[in-house]
């Protein structure tokens, strides 16, 4: 038994937007629902670019099924960054995402922001999802009540979506076991704006196939006047040895791009990507609706960076039906363009650049450490190593010898001298300023006259002890340091 999706999409703009910003899609193995969101110029893009990253896919044999739903989605919103720094009017840009991936029998769930999910299963209908949104969380926390939050202003504030961050968006993940008679609604916030719960569940319910709910759910919406875009994808899981699935919307008009395509697309070039996103689908079975498959008939598909190539001509390298088709487009793929293969020298020129600054840095500062200066330090004359100027916070110098020389001991012009730093060659040099400078200190201390017993007066009438009291009383303090200093 293998499981498949029989499947229905449809979008429409509204009745009162002028484009849709919504897109969708819908395939045997795969389904998704983004609702666009960045005014005039984003929301589109934001959507068609999402959907366009994914549809890859819509497969029977996805590897690593319980993790690349998310890696996907997650690489898709390094694609958006992209677009944004590539084209900054595209700032702001967002899309909500509702995406199912079904694999064997369980299915992979995957969402963000406030478009939904919902599943009729065993005649129990229920909405998988919930919303992302600032009232949403007030429900929750059992602030406002489910009647407050229909009519609450701020109830489309949404708090998570995918888009303009450099942060890796939070999904809600969930792998869910699938069985044959299921049947689940995608749909952007354009339907539950307007039409009742209730009512919604009846549709979805009644509706024969996924074609007539998904039609009657749309045109029910713009009954009602939807303000919005409206989004709607239905799917039924079906056993396959029960109902083969249909290939209704298959074709095989498009020719299998070269390998030359592909290097192109890699590259970004818009004309290579849609041949590559064409060929890709043209073969399997699957409705685009909305804001994608407006990009995809006129061209303007928005996939325009290098990752966005790579990842459209990796997506059709897994699925070449030849083995030398699979080769020759490995091989294509494998050839780094200049681009890439020079993309080493921007980083390690820096990295070369910083060692030789690093480097000139600590051997200047090395050499400084080898010179001597004579300068004053507490209002003392010392001697230094280093050079006398700083670098910023960096202190250049350090006391190596402080001498008992305080700088009023000296003339004027060597008090100038001593602050600005006398430098010298060697610290030998600086040792004889420093004696110099003692002798020069001392020489302005003023001679004491002798006592009595030194001059030999027998009398005592020479050199009276009140002079001798007097002049002592004129020398400094440091004249008596200094006395003896120099031998």
């Amino acid at each position: 038994m293998a499981l498949y999706f029989d499947f229905a999409a449809h979008s429409d703009v509204g009745c009162v937007r002028r484009k849709n910003d919504d897109s969708g899609y819908a395939g045997h193995h795969f389904a998704v629902v983004a609702d666009g969101m960045g005014g005039h110029v984003g929301g589109d893009v934001a959507s068609a670019s999402t959907v366009l990253d994914l549809v890859h896919l819509d497969r029977a044999d996805v590897e690593d099924p319980d993790t690349i739903l998310a890696d996907e989605i997650q690489s898709a919103n390094i694609i958006l960054n992209e677009l944004v720094a590539q084209n900054p009017k595209l700032s702001g840009m967002g899309t909500t995402v509702s995406a199912i991936l079904l694999n064997d029998s369980k299915l992979h769930l995957a969402h963000i922001g406030d478009s939904r999910a919902y599943r009729l299963r065993n005649d129990t209908w229920e909405q998988i999802t919930k919303d992302h949104t600032f009232v949403e969380k007030l429900l929750s926390e059992g602030r406002i009540t489910e009647d407050e939050a229909k009519v609450h202003p701020h109830r489309n504030v949404i708090m998570r979506v995918l888009g303009d961050s450099d942060a890796s968006p939070e999904l809600d993940m969930a792998v869910i076991p699938a069985t044959a008679g299921e049947r689940w609604m995608l749909c952007s916030d354009g339907v539950n704006a307007v039409v009742s719960e209730e009512e919604t569940e009846e549709i979805v319910r009644t509706a024969s196939t996924p074609r007539e709910a998904a039609d009657r759910l749309v045109e029910r919406t713009l009954e009602l006047g939807s303000p919005d875009n409206v989004t709607v994808v239905v799917v039924d899981i079906v056993d396959d040895a029960e109902s083969p699935p249909s290939e209704e919307f298959s074709s095989t008009d498009e020719p299998s791009p070269d390998t030359g395509q592909i290097e192109v697309a890699r590259g970004g070039d818009l004309a290579a990507n849609q041949a590559l996103l064409r060929y890709e689908m043209a073969n399997r079975p699957h409705e685009l609706v909305g804001a994608a498959q407006l990009a995809t008939e006129s061209g303007q598909i928005p996939i325009v960076t290098q990752r966005s190539g790579e990842r459209r001509a990796a997506a059709l390298l897994q699925h070449r039906s030849s083995e030398r088709e699979r080769q020759l487009a490995l091989a294509a793929l494998e050839e780094e363009p200049s681009k890439r293969r020079f993309g080493w020298v921007l980083p390690t020129t820096l990295v070369v650049l910083i060692l030789i600054l690093v480097t000139g840095g600590y051997l200047g500062y090395a050499w400084t450490q080898t010179q001597y200066y004579v300068g004053v330090h507490n209002g003392k004359v010392a001697m230094f190593k280093g050079i006398s100027q700083d670098l910023g916070p960096i202190k250049m110098s350090s006391v190596d010898t402080e001498s008992k020389v305080p700088l009023e001991a000296l003339p004027e012009y060597t008090q100038t001298q001593l602050k600005s730093g006398i430098a010298t060659q060697s610290r030998k040099d600086a040792q004889q300023i420093l004696h110099d400078v003692r002798i020069t200190a001392q020489q302005s201390c003023p001679v004491v006259a002798p006592s009595p017993a030194e001059s030999g007066g027998a009398d005592g009438s020479e050199g009276s002890s009140g002079d001798n009291a007097t002049a002592e009383h004129a020398v400094p303090e440091w004249c008596d340091e200094l006395r003896g200093d120099i031998q």
